[in-house]
């Protein structure tokens, strides 16, 4: 009788634990706040994003005769809101690498842009990922809540000019469904 009860305490243990990784992964609520007209942001994203990072740097213009083309960021990842803990770098690609080596390339699926001035918000998804390390699993990454980046508004005086406009981003990274 004991062993029943037992058996059956274990079982009611297991499935309360299983219950709370299932609600957990499937319920972001560190994902972040997304407006009404960003909802092309979510995607295919269904689960809590397994890494949050701070970035600031510069968005890269050059100048090519007729108007401003982006070429790339040049950024510093963070831990932390007040710049604290540097964990990477963000650049052309656009690529995010780990101080741990492991780096992400991505492509643009979607884009809002809630603050005309500055840079759009965007969902991205990997292209390629290499590494052991944060980024070697990520499968989507949200880029919000950014500040200045706008290509200059002023014309270039020669081809070829380079333009860095200060910006800042929080990126969040997601793994996908099968990993």
């Amino acid at each position: 009788m004991n062993s029943n009860r037992n058996r059956t305490s274990i079982l009611i243990l297991i499935f309360c634990v299983l219950a709370f990784i299932t609600s957990t992964e499937a319920a972001p609520s560190d994902a972040p706040e997304l407006p009404a007209i960003c909802a092309a942001l979510k995607g295919d994203i269904d689960r809590a994003p397994i890494f949050h990072v701070y970035a600031v740097g510069v968005q890269i213009y050059r100048w090519d005769g007729a108007s401003w083309m982006l070429t790339g960021p040049d950024a510093k990842l963070y831990a932390e809101e007040s710049y604290d803990g540097l964990v990477g770098k963000h650049y052309a690609g656009p690529t995010w690498e780990s101080v741990s080596g492991s780096k992400v390339v991505a492509r643009k699926v979607a884009e809002c842009t809630p603050d005309t001035s500055a840079v759009a918000w965007l969902l991205l998804e990997r292209t390629s990922s290499t590494g052991p390390g944060i980024f070697g699993k990520v499968a989507y990454i949200q880029r919000v809540n950014t500040t200045g980046g706008l290509k200059p508004t002023i014309a270039g005086s020669t081809v070829g000019e380079e333009q860095r406009v200060p910006y800042t981003a929080e990126y969040y990274f997601y793994k996908g469904s099968a990993e």
